[in-house]
């Protein structure tokens, strides 16, 4: 079965880029076929469960600010994203019908907040520039063949049912290895090597990290998100931390420092300021560096002022007519409970024995004391020892990927084979949650995509008398 352009994989990029190539050659009034092939029983899959089913399909920010978001090789996404900005992502959206919001951190997502609207969309827009969608056809193997002195190249695919499809323009669009249940197992990578194409190392991005303790884990750097939690982690579970700091110190260093918002999982540690350091965390742990986090639950005012006021709420706790006949350890949880959530103090009481000391002075006389000053300190920097990670079973991301200096960035085209493209999560680009990553995924589909029509049209065009 013979296409002119064939796109494998039907997540975000592919979609769009399938979408650009058909509009392209609708415009140059080419009948030329583009087909894309998706493994799973319909497209999408992965676009449904971003934003947790709400779908932040991008972050309407300038490009200074956005690229700032992306963690690798920023550069050479400007021109994917000078091609598709994101307010005319928004446009786009809206023009084919799915009205948009632009919530806080400037993320838009569809009115309906439902995913499955802007999987629809892509669809609908694909059908209706004549693009043929063909689910559950999984790509088995690709091989490429170059002719005419490297100028032109014959692809054929290979499913798992038997099928042979061939074409001369291609584009790898198959994700990361994120999500496998989605589809994302890394074909993509497969393909790209066996064309001669380099690999950067692979590892997962936008994941919970994982503090010692937190789980019954034997000790691996992957923590399965299945692994049972610990009576630490039961106790953090659930709690989520607004404004608060956070600085990834790796092997004694700060390396990120960051503000925002936390949540502790089932997974570990999460939240936009988790997924922001774990990336460098990931990778350090693979490398065998020791990996801290420290939280400053108190970011906007410093030891010196944060221990004075501690005193202070002490005193007013202690000659509170209502303390009288308090234990100190009770008249402690009082203290806490004003000056974080109260579902957090067990677990801080936890990971900060010393701020509680005994002094025993004979066998049956104990004394408690609640040392402020190691109380201000810790809500100024409560320190977890980072174990491991979630890998890609629940991973946002792929991070590493098909090498960009052996892709053109205006093109999205192999500087190795002709004719092949590569787009989205494939690719050693990945960003930040928020927008950014699906951004890059629709922003370089398309651009894939218009290439290779336009590439195709130049190709096949009659050359003038």
């Amino acid at each position: 079965m013979k296409s002119d352009i064939i796109i494998i994989g039907g997540g975000a990029a592919g979609l769009m880029a399938a979408y650009g190539a058909a509009s392209v050659l609708v415009a140059g009034g080419s009948d030329a076929s583009v087909l894309l092939l998706e493994k799973m029983p319909r497209p999408g899959r992965k676009i449904m469960i971003t934003g947790k089913g709400r779908c932040n399909f991008t972050n309407v920010k300038d490009w200074n600010e956005f690229s700032a978001h992306i963690r690798s090789k920023s550069n050479f996404v400007k021109p994917a994203f000078y091609n598709l900005t994101p307010a005319r992502l928004v446009e786009f959206f809206e023009s084919s019908g799915m009205p948009a919001v632009v919530e806080r951190g400037d993320r838009a997502f569809p009115a309906s907040y439902h995913s499955t609207d802007v999987i629809d969309t892509l669809v609908r827009v694909c059908h209706g520039a004549g693009v043929k969608i063909q689910s559950e056809a999984e790509v088995v193997s690709c091989r490429c063949e170059t002719a005419g002195q490297g100028k032109e190249t014959n692809f054929s695919l290979s499913t798992a049912d038997g099928s042979v499809f061939t074409c001369s323009k291609l584009i790898v669009a198959t994700g990361g290895l994120s999500y496998p249940n989605t589809g994302s197992t890394g074909d993509g990578y497969r393909f790209a090597k066996e064309a001669g194409h380099s690999i950067t190392p692979l590892f997962p991005s936008l994941t919970a990290l994982v503090p010692k303790g937190y789980k019954v884990s034997e000790g691996d750097k992957h923590i399965d998100r299945a692994t049972p939690l610990s009576e630490l982690g039961e106790k953090l579970k659930g709690v989520q931390l607004k404004n608060a700091g956070v600085q990834l110190i790796i092997e004694g260093t700060v390396a990120d420092s960051e503000f925002g918002d936390i949540d502790f999982t089932d997974g570990g540690i999460e939240g936009p300021i988790g997924f922001q350091v774990s990336r460098k965390a990931v990778k350090a742990l693979i490398n065998g560096s020791r990996v801290k986090l420290a939280i400053d639950l108190k970011s906007g005012v410093g030891l010196t002022e944060l221990t004075a006021r501690i005193k202070e709420l002490w005193m007013m706790i202690d000659k509170d007519p209502r303390s009288r006949g308090v234990r100190e350890k009770e008249k402690c949880r009082i203290l806490l409970g004003k000056l974080m959530p109260w579902d957090l103090i067990p677990a801080f009481i936890a990971c900060n024995p010393g701020i509680i000391t005994l002094e025993r002075k004979g066998r049956t006389d104990t004394k408690v004391w609640i040392n402020l000053p190691t109380i201000a300190k810790c809500l100024k920097e409560w320190v977890f020892d980072i174990e491991g990670y979630v890998g890609y079973e629940r991973a946002v991301v792929t991070a590493g990927g098909v090498d960009t200096d052996e892709v053109v960035a205006k093109t999205l085209e192999s500087r190795l084979v002709p004719g092949l493209h590569f787009c989205g999560e494939v690719l050693d680009i990945d960003s930040d949650t928020g927008g950014y990553n699906l951004h890059t995924a629709f922003a370089t589909g398309l651009l894939a995509g218009q290439s290779a029509a336009k590439n195709l049209l130049s190709s096949t065009r009659e050359p003038r008398p």
